[in-house]
């Protein structure tokens, strides 16, 4: 798998891993971090070209200030397949990259993106299930609450290295920081998911108590094209505790998903093109925020 750092924006490098040949699949892990992709990446590698950002702020990388948001977010992702000049590109997500994911597709205006997979995603609300603060867990409540096996997972934070204990802070500080408020969610993306015209798969463990497979069922009536897939005797990760469940649900997608090539030239690349050179980052103040000492299961 090979290492790579690329320039979004001039203050913005990302770091990259890529793998494998085909069709690009984009991978966005959650907030517990790259390795909670790591495996699904190399599996799907075998057939396609994957690429697994670092998501700014995520295991020391950089940050700028004015990265805020999961819209940012999105937008960096969105920009960084334009400038490849890739097409025919499935966006797979797990939970915070779920979300980010789903804001890539709503704005992308030149069907860059041609198939979505999010796995146990937030990024909406439900009324009746609102969506667990991790922040308020403890670590013994972040198992409990993400995992089909809690016993398995559980990690007492005496035991965890001081540098790992460190990462694993900084990152939950900075999913505070893009995610915090309003609390892991979009108030405006549900409604907007009515004009995603890709098909969209909804992968959740039926165990998941951080968002209850009711968000999956809510996200796939949102989409035109959603169909949600509960995988049993899994959590909040089930590429994790489920990975040949996960996998071969991914797989199927990622065969069945109808492209829409977009050409070099057309109406539709050169709107994205403008849209793209147009758009500068606004630099605004770096928010604060305090992380909790637990694992980060997103």
């Amino acid at each position: 798998m090979h290492l790579d750092t690329t320039a979004v924006y001039a203050d913005l490098p990302l770091t990259l891993s890529e793998a494998g040949t085909g069709r690009p699949v984009l991978i966005l892990h959650g907030g517990g971090g790259p390795a909670t992709v790591a495996g699904l990446a190399r599996h799907l590698s075998r057939t396609a070209h994957t690429i697994t950002p670092v998501h700014p702020g995520w295991d020391g990388t950089r940050r700028p200030a004015w990265l805020t948001g999961i819209d940012d977010l999105a937008l960096t992702y969105l920009h960084l397949l334009h400038d490849r000049g890739l097409h025919d590109v499935l966006v797979v997500g797990s939970s915070l990259g779920g979300w980010t994911a789903a804001e890539m597709a709503v704005r992308d205006t030149a069907g860059i993106i041609t198939g979505l997979v999010l796995i146990d995603a937030v990024g909406v609300h439900v009324d009746t299930e609102p969506i667990t603060d991790f922040f308020a867990l403890d670590p013994r409540g972040v198992a409990e609450h993400s995992w089909h096996d809690p016993d398995r997972y559980h990690l007492d934070p005496a035991a965890v290295p001081g540098d790992e204990l460190s990462r694993r802070q900084a990152n939950a500080a900075t999913m505070r920081v893009l995610a915090g408020d309003p609390y892991m969610h979009d108030p405006k993306l549900l409604r907007r998911l009515g004009r995603v015209e890709v098909p969209a798969l909804l992968l959740w463990g039926e165990s998941d108590r951080i968002v209850t497979p009711a968000y999956g069922a809510a996200y796939a009536d949102a989409f035109p094209e959603g169909r949600l897939e509960v995988i049993p005797r899994a959590g909040h990760l089930p590429q994790i505790e489920q990975p040949e469940a996960t996998h071969a649900a991914i797989e199927t997608r990622l065969r069945r998903t109808t492209p829409r090539s977009v050409d070099a030239g057309s109406p539709v690349q050169e709107q994205v093109q403008n849209q793209v050179q147009g758009q500068v980052p606004e630099q605004v103040p770096e928010s604060g925020g305090t992380g909790a000492a637990g694992p980060a299961p997103r």
